[in-house]
């Protein structure tokens, strides 16, 4: 076999580390999503190119940012119908005059939180709004974004264009709105925000559980955002990204298989991450204006605060899970209750609410309740229910790690 070139491995690591960031400055010096992102691949050739000769620049994200947007405005100017833009003067030009506009980082992460707010724009539907930003500033592939939606490819690739389309025609400044902007403007960065966390947390497919390139990166971002806007719903959408990924360690057994929460070994838990969430929570409680995220980190620091899983408060939790309803009434929160409730009072008691949930028809194609339904029916030893879910489960899982314990499971019955 012949060795792999050193040069490509820091190509490729610079790629996973910074092409988002390099991608969100583009957009910003381009003005044009897909410009831009023609620009990025541009750079990342020219790199492959020139860094075996010249050697790895000191700062290669500077580097690559540079590269992209001469490339991008030599191409423009080479086609005749983006002379209107010569003739007006891409804002690129004035930022190419001072390198420090581009190669100083601080403004490059100014450049990521501008972008998930363009992406976030209200000119946009909120669908839209969450498939931008997890393409655009998280990078995930077209495919993920579709199978997270449960939404056909060329649905969501449509989609896609639409809204690039929409920013294009209604002119949406590439900027962080003035501070009276920012509330209503809140809401849909802070969904966003999470599903990116979400998806590093428990990948939705692929041969790992988790992606802790994106659960970081959302992470990255929430920290970026309490300090623009330290409001409760910020510090509890922190707290609770903070909380969850304290675990991270802990969730995978060494030769790679999911750990159940009951049966982590805590000890391994990041106890920084938790102090650090915890008085997150408590910071959002002392407002009494906390929402959906604060009452999720207040359940997740009710299981980081019990030394072993037979500790758990679960009246607590349960109390929580009453007071998130009333925020967020959709169905997996519901589902969440029951298998709380099903901790606090038995199986028979959560299997009933599971039940009635599966009834009512929205998560008939969720694998988590199926499988909730049969671990239920596996502890009052209803094996051939439990069967069926597990197998119901199984086959709705495109995640490797999952699919085994599932086949586990159906094995152990």
């Amino acid at each position: 076999m012949s060795a792999i070139n050193p040069v490509d491995e820091t190509v490729n690591a610079v790629y996973r580390a910074d092409s988002r960031r390099v991608l969100a400055t583009l957009i910003r010096l381009l003005g044009d999503f897909d410009v831009a992102e023609e620009a990025l691949h541009d750079a990342f050739r020219s790199a492959l190119e020139q860094w075996p000769r010249d050697g790895v620049p000191a700062n290669p994200r500077a580097w690559l940012v540079s590269a992209g947007r001469f490339k991008a405005i030599d191409g423009l100017r080479r086609r005749a119908r983006f002379d209107a833009l010569d003739e007006a003067g891409l804002a690129a030009d004035v930022a190419a005059d001072e390198p420090a506009a581009w190669a100083d980082d601080e403004p490059v992460e100014d450049d990521r939180l501008r972008l998930i707010f363009t992406c976030c724009h209200p000119v946009l539907p909120p669908d839209a709004q969450v498939a931008l930003t997890l393409r655009e500033v998280c990078g995930l592939r077209t495919e993920e974004i579709a199978h997270a939606f449960l939404t056909p490819v060329a649905t969501l690739a449509q989609r896609l264009v639409r809204a690039k389309a929409r920013i294009r025609e209604a002119r949406v400044p590439y900027q962080v709105p003035a501070r009276d902007e920012l509330p209503e403007r809140l809401d849909a960065v802070l969904r966003v925000i999470y599903l990116v966390f979400n998806e590093g947390y428990a990948a939705t497919s692929g041969p790992e559980l988790t992606r802790h390139d994106l659960s970081a990166e959302a992470i990255r971002l929430g920290r970026l955002l309490a300090e623009l806007l330290p409001e409760p719903e910020v510090l509890g959408l922190l707290a609770l990204m903070l909380l969850h990924d304290s675990r991270r360690a802990a969730r995978l057994s060494p030769a790679g298989e999911i750990v159940l929460l009951d049966q982590q070994d805590r000890s391994r838990w990041n106890k920084e991450q938790i102090a650090e969430g915890t008085r997150l929570v408590g910071r959002a409680f002392a407002t009494r204006q906390v929402g959906p995220y604060a009452v999720q980190a207040a359940i997740s620091a009710v299981h980081a605060r019990a030394p072993e899983a037979a500790a758990t408060d679960w009246s607590e939790i349960v109390g929580l899970y009453d007071r998130l309803l009333q925020h967020d009434g959709s169905p997996v929160i519901a589902l969440n209750r029951a298998v709380a409730v099903a901790m606090r009072d038995g199986p028979e008691s959560g299997l009933r609410l599971i039940d009635a949930i599966l009834a009512a028809g929205d998560l008939r194609d969720y694998r988590h309740a199926h499988a909730a339904r049969a671990d239920l029916c596996r502890r009052l030893g209803r094996v051939s229910e439990a069967r069926a879910a597990y197998e119901r489960a199984l086959a709705l899982t495109r995640q490797e790690p999952e699919r085994r314990f599932l086949e586990q499971r159906l094995a152990e019955l």
